[in-house]
């Protein structure tokens, strides 16, 4: 009994998607990415959908049964539109800036900290508190950017440092006299 269970995955016309035995890999104008997925789910390709299926209702099956989905669900879409991560920076003379692809960040240390751009992500800095990390791959522009923010995590007492954009910071109170 296979059991579809999730909504099937529409892949756009520009987009091809090639299933092997434990591995999909998908290609667009964004660039190729591939995963591998667990022996016992099934994905096939009908007509202009991508469909998963698992092969009963056991709890790890339809776990990795969704897990799956998400994961091609998620290279579709990086390949055609790509995932951005923002951030924005606090704190008096922290800024960071392009040099080349790279990104070089002020950050208070006693030099410039480089970060240096992986295969498949671009930095682009729209202000000198700004910092946006884009690419095709949900998982490696999320690592590139908690990297980015581990450099100098916001700390709490006068909220200085890299923050995700959006992120609420809590404030302690310092000491009193």
């Amino acid at each position: 009994m296979s059991r579809i269970g999730k909504q099937p995955i529409p892949i756009p016309a520009e987009v091809t998607v090639s299933i092997e035995p434990e591995r999909v890999t998908v290609r667009g104008p964004k660039g190729e990415l591939s995963e591998r997925v667990a022996r016992d789910i099934k994905v096939e390709q009908v007509g202009e959908e991508v469909r998963v299926s698992r092969p009963d209702d056991r709890s790890d099956h339809r776990a990795l049964h969704g897990l799956t989905r998400t994961l091609v669900a998620n290279m579709v879409q990086g390949v055609t539109d790509g995932f951005e991560k923002r951030l924005e920076i606090q704190g008096v003379g922290f800024r960071a800036q392009l040099r080349g692809s790279d990104l070089e960040l002020a950050l208070g240390y006693s030099r410039p900290v480089p970060v240096k751009a992986p295969d498949g992500i671009e930095f682009q800095v729209p202000a000198p508190t700004r910092i946006v990390v884009r690419g095709a791959s949900k998982q490696r522009v999320g690592e590139v950017a908690a990297y980015i923010r581990k450099q100098r995590k916001p700390e709490p007492y006068k909220g200085k440092g890299i923050r995700y954009e959006g992120e609420h910071v809590a404030r302690k109170v310092g000491k009193r006299a």
